[in-house]
């Protein structure tokens, strides 16, 4: 059985690979690939919908994750495909560039919440009495629950609103002139 404080042993580089790749689709020309961000927006929703049954432990948590869905997709939907530039590509490819600054500021926050999260309650992992004093598991604040519904309800929207936008451009290169 593996010790529990061999866990964030385990997790951090899968972690940091998620970072990493996040950060990499904010910056630079993307490809739209149609069923890639189907896939993830039914990713996303059932990950936001599993988020919310930790309102069977907790009803604060569930409204984190709600508020923070529903931010994140106003963000998206009244910022994020503002800014985001869309190009057809030569060979039947388009792209989309997405504002490096929102995807910039959302990884910023995701990352930092919950690397003040793990902070708080390492000591704890180790054994110590810090559970007790700052209360739930490090996991459950309704603030970090929120930071993970903005980042979730931000992504589901915007790539909803990618594949709209694709939608109606192909429609429009469609109809002659």
């Amino acid at each position: 059985m593996l010790a529990p404080s061999a866990l964030p042993l385990l997790v951090a580089p899968l972690m940091a690979f998620a970072v990493y790749r996040r950060v990499r689709g904010s910056f630079g020309r993307q490809p739209i690939r149609t069923t890639r961000m189907k896939v993830r927006i039914g990713i996303f929703a059932v990950v936001i919908g599993l988020a919310m049954l930790s309102g069977l432990q907790d009803i604060r948590l569930a409204e984190g994750v709600l508020g923070g869905a529903l931010t994140g997709a106003a963000l998206a939907t009244f910022v994020g495909l503002r800014l985001t530039r869309f190009e057809a590509g030569a060979g039947g490819t388009d792209f989309y560039i997405p504002n490096p600054w929102m995807g910039g500021a959302l990884t910023a926050l995701l990352v930092g919440r919950l690397a003040w999260r793990f902070l708080m309650f390492a000591p704890a992992l180790a054994g110590g009495t810090v559970a007790a004093a700052h209360g739930p598991a490090p996991g459950n604040s309704p603030l970090t629950m929120a930071v993970i519904g903005l980042t979730l309800g931000y992504y589901l929207a915007y790539y909803a609103g990618i594949l709209v936008h694709h939608r109606r451009f192909l429609r429009s290169q469609a109809q002659p002139a």
